[in-house]
């Protein structure tokens, strides 16, 4: 029996887990909570060590002898993942690849010096580095974003639409600062137009393009992810050039063998990259979405990569998907009702409350806010979110 080891246990990596078990693979999991709900699952192996913690992974890898290792929908396990493959000879990426696929500036020089179009920035290590990168964007005239170099999920992100404003712009720093792990900030230039996400799947050096997901934020001033549909309804001519500046993307980065999660924005001028990440797609886009609208299996290919096995990357059916989150009323939840109508719906495929009676709503400012969200599946992307949409309209959160 080959065993493959899962770096974290959270609802995150719940799919990864339980596909493995049933392809007959022995899992091991590792993630710092013991109390982890990925940790409940029968059968499987628990490691109670942080994601981050290369040195005590290779320890317990070396101990399972491990036949892959992988994660999904995280971006800090990559570089234990990176350090695990290289000292036992497993398929994955480089150590390199890990920090340009989970740094943001770094990131940022590794496509400029590609080629690979992306807005201006700075990497920004103090206040004076700072102030400097605003005097550019004010002198431009130009709206920028503040983010950190270092997290994900919209944390400590922050759009300055008004560069007059000092408080704004101090504000900014400090909350985005707050957010980095590492200390260091990304001031970059506001992209304006739709933004859309490609997943992929590299094989031994080549990047196949699965598919392309429209994108739902709140907007201004945090852009938080609230619903994904597929297929993207950009015209076919900008999806060529969406999938092509990817496809870039993905091989300046250094993604041979493995997922990658891109997000672009479509601007005046073209595709520009956002960001990307050398894992599977979260919010349930590549879980859930990409096999509703495609039938490839996206979890199982990653785990046969992983393992030095040929995955199955044929398409098969041209259906719609999509996701939408809720939105209510700050407060305590006090009551939730319609949950049960909302499932009978045709289409529905799924309804999660992540917050429920009992709990606080608050402002959604990160990925962690949001209470729950709503799954379907449709003739097309269009269909596919109207259902969601119905379902969302049925479900009531009572808040005081």
């Amino acid at each position: 029996m080959k065993k493959i080891m899962i770096l974290g246990a959270s609802i995150l990596q719940l799919p990864a887990i339980r596909k493995a078990k049933e392809m007959g693979l022995q899992v091991i999991t590792v993630d710092m909570d013991e109390n982890a709900i990925g940790f409940k699952e029968e059968g499987i192996i628990c490691e109670v060590i942080s994601t981050i913690d290369s040195e005590k992974i290779l320890e317990a890898a070396k101990k399972h002898n491990i036949d892959g290792i992988m994660t999904l929908a995280s971006d800090m396990p990559m570089r234990s993942v990176a350090i695990v493959a290289k000292e036992m000879g497993l398929v994955g990426i480089t150590e390199q690849t890990a920090l340009n696929a989970t740094n943001k500036a770094e990131m940022r020089q590794c496509l400029k010096e590609s080629g690979v179009p992306i807005p201006q920035f700075f990497r920004v290590s103090s206040k004076e580095e700072y102030e400097e990168a605003i005097d550019y964007f004010k002198t431009s005239k130009l709206k920028c974003i503040v983010k950190p170099a270092d997290n994900s999920g919209s944390r400590g992100v922050d759009l300055l639409s008004d560069l007059s404003d000092e408080e704004l712009i101090s504000r900014a720093y400090e909350y985005s600062k707050s957010y980095s792990r590492g200390g260091d900030i990304v001031v970059e230039e506001y992209m304006e137009g739709p933004e859309v996400s490609v997943e992929t799947l590299s094989v031994d050096g080549e990047c196949h393009i699965i598919q392309i997901t429209d994108k739902l934020t709140t907007g201004a001033p945090y852009f938080v992810e609230m619903g994904h549909s597929e297929p993207s309804a950009q015209p076919e001519d900008i999806k060529v050039r969406i999938s092509e500046v990817a496809s870039a993307a993905v091989k300046a980065i250094g993604i041979e063998n493995g997922p990658s999660h891109t997000e672009i924005k479509v601007t005046k001028d073209g595709p520009k990259i956002v960001e990307l990440g050398a894992r599977l797609g979260g919010d349930n886009i590549t879980t859930h979405l990409v096999p509703l609208s495609t039938g490839v299996d996206m979890v199982e290919c990653c785990i046969k990569i992983a393992l030095g096995e040929k995955p199955d990357l044929e398409r098969k059916c041209e259906l719609g998907s999509a996701i939408r989150y809720f939105k209510t009323e700050k407060g305590i939840i006090t009551n939730i009702i319609g949950i049960e109508d909302a499932k009978k719906l045709y289409g529905v495929m799924q309804v999660s409350i992540v917050h429920g009676i009992g709990e606080k709503v608050s402002e959604i400012k990160n990925s962690i806010d949001r209470i729950g969200f709503v799954i379907a599946q449709g003739e097309n992307a269009v269909n596919a979110v109207e259902i969601c949409e119905d379902a969302l309209r049925k479900i009531k959160f009572e808040v005081e």
